[in-house]
């Protein structure tokens, strides 16, 4: 995996991420910047990533798009490669969360879940597919989830919409190899991000940093992964130093997958 002076690897390349407003996607941003790509910040909230890639002389254009809606996507990806004159790099990072077992959960929570963490990534790889196979190669990388692959309790909507997003990722790569697109995921286990403190002040008033290093503590490395963490294994999977991996599946987890199975 690269190092964060590592030099330009994604110099020239066109990207977008989406959900790149906070979290893993807006470190996953920062870092294509960091590595020369120009990069699309698609999100349906506002945030600070596009001042600070262009604060720190990098090349970016906020879009705000609703994944959910197949037209606005369509309409959002045409945009950036107008603006950028193509399309090398899509990395499908929005998505919403949801706690609760196949009883708790509710006919809405499911429908919200899937209309961003499925249908959502749909929209997006079916769009960017299209860009890509007019430039004849492209990187994409779908953010999946340790719940694709084990068991996670009271997740049950999230692990359903993380499994399609595994899915989806083996599928796009066998159909688009002979077209040069590949299609790679990776699956994090717990990360910090600014949804793990909402949850945290929203669930455990007053017993913050109690649950935080609980949940810290379920990976076997000890801590929680960071946003910038992920970001690194994105460059380099979206690079041409991983131009001979296509429908993988990295785990970046602490551990918590093969340690603890």
């Amino acid at each position: 995996m690269p190092t964060p002076d590592a030099g330009n690897q994604l110099a020239d390349r066109v990207a977008i991420v989406t959900g790149g407003a906070s979290g893993i996607g807006r470190a996953i941003a920062l870092a294509f910047a960091r590595h020369g790509a120009r990069v699309a910040v698609l999100d349906i909230v506002p945030g600070d990533t596009v001042t600070r890639i262009e604060g720190d002389g990098g090349t970016a254009i906020s879009v705000h798009c609703d994944v959910t809606r197949q037209a606005a996507v369509d309409d959002a990806f045409a945009g950036v490669v107008a603006t950028f004159g193509g399309l090398d790099i899509l990395v499908n990072s929005a998505g919403v969360a949801h706690v609760g077992t196949v009883e708790d959960t509710e006919e809405a929570d499911l429908d919200r879940v899937y209309a961003v963490n499925v249908k959502g990534v749909y929209n997006c790889l079916r769009a960017g597919v299209g860009a890509m196979k007019a430039r004849g190669k492209g990187a994409i990388l779908n953010i999946a989830s340790v719940a694709s692959t084990v068991g996670i309790p009271d997740r049950f909507a999230y692990s359903m919409s993380k499994g399609a997003v595994l899915t989806m990722t083996y599928s796009v790569a066998r159909d688009y190899v002979h077209q040069s697109i590949r299609c790679n995921a990776v699956s994090p286990a717990r990360v910090h991000t600014p949804f793990v403190d909402r949850y945290l002040a929203a669930n455990y008033p007053g017993r913050e940093h109690e649950m935080f290093d609980k949940l810290a503590r379920t990976q076997p490395i000890g801590r929680m992964g960071e946003p910038s963490e992920i970001a690194e294994l994105a460059v380099f999977l979206c690079s041409d130093a991983a131009s001979f991996i296509t429908g993988s599946n990295y785990a970046i987890d602490g551990g918590f997958v093969s340690l603890k199975m």
